[in-house]
């Protein structure tokens, strides 16, 4: 039997959307983003895996752009893939890619100070057993720790801030305020959030002391539950395993996961590197490598973006020789965040969809949820999702 492995490398987008004018970077709308294209133009890539898999190809088909030092001929599956759920976000994206658009808008908070309506406060104070909190604001989450790191240490507050995606973060020092303690903070708010359509909340722990904190890997996304069954579920309904690798299970909230594989991008490689070894025939390995966009895109750091996609490049080479005759792997992306681009948030792409196991052919515009539809397809698996296979 076969096996599929769907890599999203996060924010890893090719510019084109045809609807990128209706998304904002601050007063800026995003059309003419464009991730790969951009960062190429700006530092020398070396992506010889990615480009024989027809990224060069795909970024020309999605935005008319020949990304400087990549066309190579492909050798695998290549295109590019619209969205069609409202947002530019880390669910919409996943959800999509897995089969399940999303069918509302999503509530986002507005950008000025406070952010958060009093009674969301109040409620936050409440559940934290705490006087006030810290932020309340559009903010970088790096950068609001270092401002609000003291005061934090000092009063007990929890340091609450937001972003153009439909989310709420809470920061907390994993010492003096307590992992677990941040934990259950998140997870006794995320039912009021999602009954307001908002998205995640996610637990950002950090450690250190003043002047020098750091985030840990023990960030937790607490995500609204699917609108529909994804790849995922139908994968389990036939019988399958699904291995889940990065922030897949909090994105998906578990459901249709079997296993649980975390921790940092390397630590993640090594987990996909194991289940191409070890997965069985009729499973699915979804991965999700995650610092692309949070240690690179949002903080517009272009060098260091090419260089992590550089060491991705490298590591699917060592992957793609020890994969079965008769399995798919498809590595694409769940929205872009051009480092290039004024202001600090994601920007709206398409993405790529690059296939290794069904030899050199050209697949055109792409929908996100044909990526699902077509690991069904290879999997033999009754589909109930959106889109439609190009196998």
């Amino acid at each position: 039997m076969p096996r599929a492995f769907l890599v999203v490398i996060d924010s890893v987008g090719i510019g084109g959307a045809p609807d990128a004018g209706r998304y904002f970077n601050g007063d800026l709308p995003d059309t003419g983003a464009n991730t790969i294209g951009h960062i190429a133009q700006a530092v020398p890539l070396h992506l010889p895996h990615l480009d024989a898999l027809g990224l060069g190809a795909a970024v020309q088909l999605a935005s008319g752009m020949e990304a400087p030092g990549l066309g190579a001929v492909p050798t695998g599956g290549w295109g590019a893939a619209n969205e069609v759920s409202r947002g530019k976000d880390t669910p919409s994206g996943h959800w999509e890619l897995a089969g399940v658009p999303v069918p509302w808008e999503w509530h986002h908070f507005p950008d000025h100070s406070p952010a958060f309506p009093a009674d969301l406060t109040a409620l936050i104070c409440k559940l934290a057993g705490t006087d006030g909190i810290l932020g309340n604001c559009h903010a970088s989450g790096t950068a609001i720790i270092a401002a609000e790191g003291e005061a934090h240490l000092r009063t007990g507050w929890p340091i609450c801030y937001t972003s153009a995606d439909s989310v709420l973060q809470i920061a907390a020092h994993e010492h003096h305020f307590g992992l677990d303690r941040l934990y259950q903070l998140c997870a006794d708010l995320a039912p009021t959030l999602h009954a307001m359509k908002v998205g995640r909340v996610i637990a950002r722990p950090f450690v250190g002391e003043v002047g020098a904190f750091t985030r840990t890997a023990n960030r937790h996304d607490y995500a609204i539950a699917l609108p529909g069954p994804s790849i995922c579920d139908d994968v389990q309904r036939a019988g399958g395993k699904v291995h889940a690798v990065g922030k897949i299970g909090d994105i998906f909230s578990m459901q249709g996961i079997d296993t649980l594989y975390k921790g940092d991008d390397a630590a993640l490689m090594g987990h996909l590197s194991d289940l191409v070894d070890k997965a069985a025939d009729g499973d699915f390995v979804f991965t999700n490598l995650v610092e692309f966009d949070s240690l690179y895109g949002h903080r517009r750091d272009v060098a260091g973006y090419a260089r992590h996609l550089e060491w991705f490049d490298a590591g699917l080479g060592n992957l793609l020789p020890r994969l079965q005759a008769d399995d798919l792997l498809i590595v694409t992306a769940d929205h872009g965040n051009d480092p290039t681009w004024p202001g600090t948030d994601h920007t709206r792409e398409r993405v790529p969809v690059l296939v290794y196991g069904i030899g050199a052919q050209p697949l055109g515009q792409l929908a996100f949820s044909d990526v699902a539809a077509s690991i069904a397809d290879h999997l033999s698996v009754p589909y109930r999702g959106a889109g439609k296979s190009f196998l």
